[in-house]
């Protein structure tokens, strides 16, 4: 197995261990919505702090329920994803591109001294 490929594996027990260990080991058993996100927290913690408090925004467009909410977050996320994996592969698309160009350019320029570079002098 290539040197990439023991990496690769690797990092992908790494993700899939990050996904799997807490629903293993029980994290959140405690709380009412385990895994909410970083919003609902805030927006609990503000509430205990300053019960009265009033958001001075609304949002745009309320989901109708957080099943919903969580797709148009994953989308989003796959939707940056691939905007970056296009941008990254068109880079290096384009590096090897150059690189390639450079090398038919310096396999079709005669060596110096060969009898092909020699002008025929009188």
């Amino acid at each position: 197995m290539s040197r990439n490929a023991k990496i690769n594996t690797l990092l992908l027990a790494i993700v899939a261990a990050l996904a799997v260990l807490p629903l293993a080991l029980g994290l959140g058993d405690h709380k009412e919505e385990p895994f909410t996100g970083a919003d609902a927290q805030a927006e609990t913690a503000i509430t205990e702090i300053a019960p009265d408090y009033e958001p001075w925004f609304a949002p745009l467009y309320e989901p109708p329920s957080g099943e919903v909410e969580s797709a148009l977050f994953a989308l989003q996320a796959a939707l940056g994803a691939g905007v970056l994996a296009y941008y990254f592969g068109l880079r290096k698309g384009r590096r090897q591109g150059e690189a390639r160009a450079a090398g038919a350019r310096h396999a079709e320029t005669p060596a110096a001294g060969s009898a092909d570079s020699v002008g025929s002098g009188a």
